[in-house]
């Protein structure tokens, strides 16, 4: 299957074997691997093998794949690290802090008193809308689809 790739990205050097991970599963569409840099033991990442930057730029397959990959390994993660729960996240475009440029999700294993927070932490000062704001935010939303 002919994929897009980046010479550039490291995440794609990984998918293309000239970089050695700790592989926890891969098929045709996807590959999942331990982080080098994790929060917690058994931090996962599970990227498309195709170079996607971001949401926006990759087709529905391979968000499908990455999706139900994420969803099997998930509990499968924890069983082996054995923690009492997780995150699942992205980080999707430089200003979420998205730091490699190849679409990725990360599973972290969370433990009771591991002193880390929910995922609303990472939002920054919420906002204060009025109801029609909200209104107006959900009616261009689904405008945009």
């Amino acid at each position: 299957m002919n994929r897009p790739t980046d010479d550039d990205c490291i995440f794609c050097s990984i998918v293309a074997g000239d970089i050695p991970s700790h592989t926890v599963y891969e098929d045709d569409e996807v590959l999942a691997f331990l982080d080098v840099n994790p929060l917690a033991p058994g931090h996962t990442l599970v990227i498309p093998r195709g170079h996607y930057p971001t949401f926006g730029d990759a087709p529905n397959t391979s968000l499908s794949a990455v999706f139900d990959t994420i969803g099997a390994l998930t509990p499968a993660v924890e069983r082996a690290v054995a923690a009492d729960a997780s995150n699942v996240g992205f980080n999707n475009g430089p200003a979420s802090g998205q730091e490699v440029p190849h679409l990725h999700g990360h599973i972290i294993p969370r433990f009771e008193g591991d002193g880390g927070r929910p995922l609303h932490a990472v939002g920054g000062r919420p906002p204060d809308l009025a109801d029609d704001e909200f209104e107006e935010i959900a009616t261009s939303i689904a405008d945009e689809l």
